[in-house]
């Protein structure tokens, strides 16, 4: 658990800003979608040896760690970032998603009590939005869980990258009539 903590942890503090400045544009969080999705898929194919959560060892908590530390690139999702690394690492679908809950809920903690700190120091003009959006987030965490359980019974991360990849199609395919739109107003302005 505490192997799984660290890199995280380490990341979040390092790397914070840096994430939220460069990271966090349409096309940075269409490619998170899709990478993690491709992520996914490839756990799905080479996974379920077989093992249990009594088998999780120092190098499965370090390699579920790294998996949440690379779900601070938006787009990245931390609970299929950390099924995906468990299913690599050769988990049951039901064991992932058990170790995913298990190692997600410390960071989820942390991240809020962060967070929350930071909106304190902050004026009060910005305790609304930030409150709304860790709502809106909190919502969605329940209703995509609620509705990846209902479509993959078995736990399977394939529903999920599915998802996922509509998703990224949706950004994609918005930046690229945007892009359309913007030249098409340059020229008719010359």
């Amino acid at each position: 658990m505490v192997l799984a903590c660290v890199p995280p942890a380490i990341a979040g503090a390092l790397l914070q800003g840096p994430i939220e400045r460069r990271l966090g544009t349409p096309p940075t969080i269409a490619a998170g979608l899709l990478g993690g999705s491709v992520a996914m898929v490839i756990a799905e194919l080479v996974g379920d040896r077989g093992r249990s959560r009594g088998d999780a060892g120092a190098a499965d908590g370090l390699a579920l760690g790294v998996a949440q530390a690379l779900a601070l690139i938006p787009g990245v999702s931390r609970s299929g970032a950390t099924r995906a690394a468990a299913r690599w690492r050769g988990f049951s679908p039901i064991e992932a998603d058990a170790l995913s809950n298990a190692v997600g809920m410390p960071i989820t903690l942390g991240a809020l009590a962060l967070k929350g700190r930071q909106a304190l120091g902050s004026g009060r003009g910005e305790w609304v939005p930030l409150s709304a959006g860790a709502l809106a987030a909190f919502s969605s965490t329940l209703v995509s869980g609620s509705l990846t359980r209902q479509l993959g019974r078995s736990r399977s991360l394939l529903p999920y990258a599915a998802y996922r990849v509509a998703v990224a199609t949706a950004v994609i395919r918005r930046l690229r009539q945007n892009a359309i739109d913007d030249r098409r107003l340059r020229r008719g302005r010359r």
